[in-house]
């Protein structure tokens, strides 16, 4: 019988060294730091969940397709909201215990149960589609294509389900270690293969088609004494990134890997089980001590490292465009830089309410669902990219009187010009000659015509950093 451990158990065991005689070291404590990043909260809801839900460790987590976020609690309630509003958009009671996802794509939501069963409702209107039986207790989102629905189950099978009825059409296996951690990892879809982590420490790839084995590679071997020391779980999903394949296992490595092959190109020794994210330059992770490290993808070095949220329970990161989100065990959101790591802004998502799963993003827009049902979106938007202000209309100075002249000789008047480039006012000064002429008899007016300034143009914004 595979026995599962909880997450916080084997954390606290690890940290403790088995020992009686160790402290375990405590969360590190927030401290303020400027806000850089402004930071809106857009909207809140409340799911629903209850205490059984925030012990159970499910793998319930946001979803955002075209607009609109999905999201579910044990129960068996399903809702959709706009990610724009918070309006739901409609709720669905399905009776049974959601323990997976929901994941959306291609028109339609699907969900996993604990008892196994796979429930594929319409995206629209919430309308059912298909329920189908799997017989093994599901933990982590599914993967959506066009033609295939990948769950991935406990029992260590990989499966896949033909997305219009629901069909069982292949599955494959790979053994089950005695002792784990409380969940699986996600599988993705690329390029018509099906890609996944498993709790011996390996990554494989199927045919979405066929389910035959592509490869399968050992990110991480079994080693040490106890059960304990032996966990190289992957319970997070790996990233696709043109031909290649980022992934991240707990008491592993995180390594690059080729899509085609399964072929390591580089790997570091590092302990992960919330994973990574991407984009088109780096990978960010979350380390298993709470340790946020920013890695160049085409040779894994090292571009920052930011440890002021030690042991502070992070999930998945986020990325945005200037950012990268990640959550807490304390119901914090916080945001680091792009290139720095530097913290950029924080807020609080809902007291005491811990954040498990991984939140989804959309450009600048990060949703977040706590354990205890709490759903809410912020916006980080980076001052770059804000419109600049309208510019003032500079005022012209009033032209220097004229003193009556003495001769009768005409006086040259120098011109006015513009800078060509930005089209700003540029009033450029003749040099004096050497021997100025005397102004002309005619007196000047006494009040000189009105200048009318050339149209400004406001400077281009700068780029974001």
């Amino acid at each position: 019988m595979r026995l599962l451990l909880p997450l916080s158990l084997a954390a606290l065991l690890i940290a403790a060294g088995c020992s009686k005689d160790k402290d375990v070291e405590p969360p590190a404590v927030l401290v303020d730091f400027p806000q850089k990043l402004p930071v809106k909260r857009l909207w809140d809801d409340g799911v629903g969940g209850g205490k059984k839900q925030t012990k159970l460790r499910l793998g319930l987590g946001p979803a955002i397709d075209n607009g609109v976020v999905f999201a579910a609690n044990h129960k068996g309630e399903m809702l959709a909201v706009s990610l724009e509003t918070g309006r739901d958009v409609w709720v669905k009671k399905l009776k049974v215990p959601i323990s997976a996802g929901p994941a959306a794509g291609f028109g339609i939501v699907v969900a996993g149960t604990s008892k196994g069963a796979v429930i594929a409702l319409d995206g629209a209107t919430g309308r059912q589609l298909w329920r189908s039986q799997i017989n093994s207790e599901l933990l982590s989102s599914p993967a959506i294509s066009e033609k295939v629905v990948v769950m991935r189950s406990v029992d260590g099978r990989l499966h896949g389900l033909e997305k219009s009825t629901g069909k069982l059409l292949w599955s494959v296996e790979q053994q089950v270690p005695r002792l784990s951690l409380r969940g699986t990892a996600t599988p993705i879809v690329a390029k018509e293969i099906a890609i996944s982590g498993f709790d011996n420490g390996k990554v494989m790839a199927v045919s979405l088609t066929t389910g035959d084995t592509i490869w399968d590679t050992a990110l991480a071997s079994p080693h040490g004494r106890t059960e304990l020391d032996r966990l190289v779980d992957i319970d997070s999903a790996v990233r696709v990134v043109g031909d290649n394949v980022f992934a991240a296992g707990f008491q592993g490595r995180t390594a690059m890997l080729a899509l085609d092959s399964g072929q390591l190109w580089w790997s570091h020794d590092m302990s992960s089980y919330r994973g990574l994210s991407v984009d088109e330059d780096n990978l960010y992770v979350t380390e298993s001590d709470g340790t946020v490290v920013a890695m160049r993808q085409r040779d894994g070095a090292e571009v920052w490292r930011n440890d002021k949220l030690k042991r502070r329970g992070l999930s998945t990161p986020v990325v945005t465009s200037s950012a990268i989100a990640v959550a807490d065990f304390q119901g914090y959101l916080h945001w680091l830089d792009k290139n720095t790591g530097e913290l950029v802004a924080r807020e609080r998502i809902a007291k005491k309410q811990r954040v498990s799963n991984p939140p989804a993003g959309s450009g600048d827009t990060v949703v977040v669902l706590t354990d205890a049902g709490t759903l809410a979106a912020y916006r980080a938007t980076p001052k770059a990219q804000r419109p600049p202000p309208p510019a003032a209309t500079p005022i012209a100075a009033p032209a220097p009187a004229v003193t009556p002249p003495t001769g009768n000789a005409p006086t040259a008047i120098p011109p006015t010009t513009e800078s060509p480039a930005s089209g700003t006012p540029a009033p450029t000064e003749q040099p004096p000659a050497e021997n100025p002429a005397p102004a002309p008899a005619t007196p000047a007016p006494a009040t000189p015509p009105p200048v009318t300034p050339p149209p400004v143009t406001p400077p281009p914004a700068a780029p974001p950093p």
